[in-house]
């Protein structure tokens, strides 16, 4: 093989930075030590805050925007050498986990300045290992691809203090009620009801990594109160607000 078995990257980027639409040859995994990333396929997007990596099989079109100061570390696999490495698991499809301990330490260690050769290949040869055996977390908001969900699902996102009922949202969007019950589930494999509180937890996902506390992100997302916000997060991210917060990891800073 002509080409590396694997490649690291390491940018850092400001609040409303973007990586315009771009597909890689290899597969890649998207790391971010510090910030909150927002990763977009053609089928919707990816919620990415410290605590998670993302995985991007090779070929994939897809765009990343920063909703805050980030610092990225990526790791590239050429396709061959993971057919080598993992055999029998293809890592074809994109999904976000939790960004465990010994993955985090394993990117970190793989992306070091100074680091031999030998030691990173290694890291590089674990990664994918931890990727498998690590469960997928669902932070990621499938979009409608007709006209009619995609004005519901643009109203649901600019409303998510939770002002408008469905009824007010098929009223403004020209439809009706028994239309998005039939084509959110179409079109997202989620129901409406769903995609809303996922969308929802999205944006909280994005206050709390910015800093905001747990009782401010349930009031500006329309929870009555902190416990119904912490039950809803944790439906969807398998874990608390609480945790969430605590598990925020510190700034890393590459050596020189």
């Amino acid at each position: 093989m002509d080409s590396p078995p694997f490649a690291v990257l390491c940018r850092t980027f400001r609040r409303g930075d973007t990586v315009d639409w771009h597909a890689h040859a290899e597969a890649q995994v998207i790391f971010a030590t510090s910030g909150t990333m927002q990763v977009y396929t053609d089928s919707g997007r990816w919620f990415v805050p410290p605590q998670l990596a993302l995985w991007v099989p090779p070929r994939m079109p897809h765009r990343v925007d920063m909703i805050s100061d980030t610092e990225l570390r990526m790791i590239y696999w050429h396709p061959s050498v993971l057919q080598e490495w993992i055999p029998d698991r293809p890592l074809d499809y994109i999904f976000a986990l939790a960004a465990t301990p010994l993955l985090r330490e394993l990117i970190l260690s793989a992306v070091k300045d100074g680091v031999s050769p030998q030691k990173a290949e290694l890291a590089a040869r674990l990664i994918p290992h931890e990727l498998i055996e690590t469960p997928n977390i669902p932070v990621f908001l499938p979009m409608p691809t007709g006209a009619i969900g995609k004005r519901v699902a643009d109203l649901a996102l600019a409303d998510l203090r939770m002002h408008l009922c469905a009824s007010d949202l098929a009223i403004r969007a020209a439809t009706s009620i028994r239309t998005i019950s039939r084509i959110f589930p179409a079109e997202t494999g989620l129901t409406f009801k769903v995609w809303r509180q996922r969308a929802r937890i999205a944006l909280a996902i994005d206050q709390l990594s910015a800093g905001r506390t747990i009782s401010q992100v349930a009031a500006d997302i329309g929870f009555g109160n902190t416990a119904a916000f912490s039950f809803a997060f944790r439906q969807i991210m398998k874990m608390t607000p609480t945790t969430f917060l605590h598990h925020l990891p510190a700034p890393v800073v590459q050596s020189t």
